[in-house]
Protein backbone atom coordinates (compact mmCIF):
# COMPACT_ATOMS: atom_id res chain seq x y z
CA UNK A 1 0.00 0.00 0.00
CA UNK A 2 1.37 3.59 -0.97
CA UNK A 3 0.67 6.68 1.27
CA UNK A 4 -1.48 8.31 -0.95
CA UNK A 5 -4.01 5.27 -1.01
CA UNK A 6 -4.08 5.56 3.09
CA UNK A 7 -4.64 8.72 2.95
CA UNK A 8 -7.34 8.03 0.57
CA UNK A 9 -8.96 5.87 2.73
CA UNK A 10 -8.62 7.80 6.01
CA UNK A 11 -11.90 10.07 5.25
CA UNK A 12 -14.30 7.22 4.39
CA UNK A 13 -13.43 5.18 8.12
CA UNK A 14 -14.99 7.00 10.59
CA UNK A 15 -13.15 4.68 13.71
CA UNK A 16 -9.82 5.10 12.27
CA UNK A 17 -8.73 7.84 13.82
CA UNK A 18 -4.64 8.98 13.66
CA UNK A 19 -3.49 5.58 13.68
CA UNK A 20 -1.95 4.21 10.73
CA UNK A 21 -4.02 1.86 8.51
CA UNK A 22 -2.30 -1.34 7.49
CA UNK A 23 -2.96 -4.03 5.30
CA UNK A 24 -4.91 -6.43 7.56
CA UNK A 25 -6.94 -3.70 9.00
CA UNK A 26 -10.58 -4.22 8.40
CA UNK A 27 -12.57 -1.90 7.04
CA UNK A 28 -15.88 -2.32 8.37
CA UNK A 29 -14.30 -2.33 11.97
CA UNK A 30 -12.91 0.95 10.81
CA UNK A 31 -16.49 2.27 9.96
CA UNK A 32 -16.87 1.47 6.38
CA UNK A 33 -20.55 1.43 5.88
CA UNK A 34 -22.37 0.39 2.56
CA UNK A 35 -22.99 4.05 1.91
CA UNK A 36 -19.25 4.93 2.08
CA UNK A 37 -18.10 2.40 0.28
CA UNK A 38 -19.42 3.36 -2.94
CA UNK A 39 -17.82 6.65 -1.91
CA UNK A 40 -14.69 5.35 -1.80
CA UNK A 41 -15.18 3.43 -4.99
CA UNK A 42 -15.97 6.39 -6.87
CA UNK A 43 -12.75 8.10 -5.14
CA UNK A 44 -10.43 4.98 -5.86
CA UNK A 45 -11.74 4.93 -9.55
CA UNK A 46 -10.57 8.66 -9.44
CA UNK A 47 -7.51 9.07 -8.11
CA UNK A 48 -5.90 5.90 -9.89
CA UNK A 49 -7.38 5.94 -13.15
CA UNK A 50 -9.27 2.49 -13.26
CA UNK A 51 -12.47 1.30 -13.63
CA UNK A 52 -13.58 -1.57 -10.91
CA UNK A 53 -15.41 -4.57 -12.38
CA UNK A 54 -18.39 -5.69 -11.02
CA UNK A 55 -16.75 -9.19 -10.11
CA UNK A 56 -14.73 -6.84 -7.38
CA UNK A 57 -17.76 -5.17 -6.00
CA UNK A 58 -18.00 -7.66 -3.58
CA UNK A 59 -17.80 -7.71 0.22
CA UNK A 60 -14.11 -9.93 0.19
CA UNK A 61 -12.71 -6.90 -1.85
CA UNK A 62 -13.70 -4.04 1.06
CA UNK A 63 -12.70 -6.42 4.16
CA UNK A 64 -9.10 -5.22 4.73
CA UNK A 65 -7.38 -2.11 3.23
CA UNK A 66 -4.54 -4.50 1.88
CA UNK A 67 -7.05 -6.43 -0.18
CA UNK A 68 -8.61 -3.63 -1.51
CA UNK A 69 -5.25 -2.21 -2.63
CA UNK A 70 -4.29 -5.53 -4.31
CA UNK A 71 -7.45 -5.03 -6.49
CA UNK A 72 -6.55 -1.47 -7.04
CA UNK A 73 -2.93 -2.73 -8.01
CA UNK A 74 -3.80 -5.49 -9.99
CA UNK A 75 -6.02 -3.23 -12.25
CA UNK A 76 -3.13 -0.49 -12.50
CA UNK A 77 -1.00 -3.05 -13.60
CA UNK A 78 -1.16 -3.75 -17.69
CA UNK A 79 -2.10 -7.18 -18.78
CA UNK A 80 0.88 -9.56 -19.61
CA UNK A 81 3.83 -7.13 -18.21
CA UNK A 82 4.63 -4.25 -16.26
CA UNK A 83 6.29 -3.98 -12.27
CA UNK A 84 4.46 -3.25 -9.60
Amino acid sequence: MNTEFTELLRPFLKFAGPEEITEDARLRDLGLDSMREIELLFAIEETFGVAVPDDKLVDSTFATAGGLWGVVEELRTPVGGGSR
